[in-house]
């Protein structure tokens, strides 16, 4: 059986270079940002020098390292890892608890939910169950997942009027956060939602004449209607624990104002 050498088993070096490579810095700017040398980069890079903590969450955030693998970086330097993973259910993330849920409140009747690193809900409002009504169950046991549910043939694929387009970019946003945090599971649930059958397209859904949206909608049918959003993603600013810095929560407003409209008179 082949085994794979852990972080620490790797160094630090290797995985700074790959970091410092993927994001296509050189050696000198990398060291110009940290207010390093090139010389001690190198060093570093090869094993010849080994960095200080200090220096590893240096280099680390000038590549824009996510927190999780920051701890991998220190953990291989021979270090503790600097960032916790609480629990989201931990008493001590109370009060962000509470404030998401105020948060994804607020926006009703627009949808609006949390999603983890893996894009598995950890909190939705009631916007987003009304879009979800006729799902399959198997979809709608824990953990629900928003990439399962929108893209699955018994989720809420056959009822996106747009699918090709859509199903593209959320491939593509996966895409994006694999390269960013090299996630085997995230990777895996690409591959398992990439290879859902796609249906035809009907000419029917698409518009007859071009429409001025100012970004890419989501066309969704509820209830004999097609409704219409732009999905909008924010993230926690300088969070200093990696459940926290996974967390990502997406709102879709109305694209047009039939969608409001109807969402003000469904929901309030």
């Amino acid at each position: 059986m082949t085994t794979h050498p852990s972080a620490a088993e790797k160094g630090a070096g290797p995985l700074l270079r790959a970091w410092r490579e993927q994001r296509r810095i050189s050696q000198l700017e990398l060291a110009l940002r940290a207010d390093s040398s090139a010389r001690h980069i190198s060093f570093v890079e090869t094993g010849r020098s080994r960095p200080s903590e200090e220096m590893v969450l240096r280099l680390a955030e000038h590549l824009d390292v996510p927190v999780r693998e920051r701890n991998a970086l220190l953990l291989a330097a021979g270090y503790a890892p600097r960032y916790p993973e609480t629990p989201l259910d931990d008493p001590a993330l109370g009060a962000l608890r509470e404030g998401i849920e105020r948060l994804i409140g607020g926006y009703e009747p627009y949808p609006a939910l949390v999603v983890d690193a893996l894009y598995n809900v950890v909190a939705a409002n009631r916007g987003v169950m009304t879009l979800v009504d006729g799902v399959g169950e198997a979809l709608l046991e824990p953990p629900l997942n928003a990439m399962r549910l929108a893209l699955h043939p018994q989720g809420l694929a056959p009822r996106i009027r747009n699918l090709r387009a859509w199903r593209g970019h959320l491939l593509e946003q996966m895409e994006r956060q694999i390269a960013l945090h090299r996630s085997e599971p995230l990777r895996a649930l690409y591959e398992e939602v990439a290879a859902y059958p796609v249906p035809d397209a009907d000419p029917a859904d698409e518009p007859s004449e071009p429409v001025p949206y100012f970004a890419l909608p989501l066309r969704i049918e509820h209830e004999g209607r097609t409704l219409s959003f732009v999905s909008s993603i924010s993230t926690f600013n300088t969070p200093m624990d990696v459940t926290v810095a996974e967390l990502a929560i997406e709102t879709l407003l109305p694209a047009d104002p039939a969608t409001a409209k109807y969402l003000q008179e469904s929901l309030l």
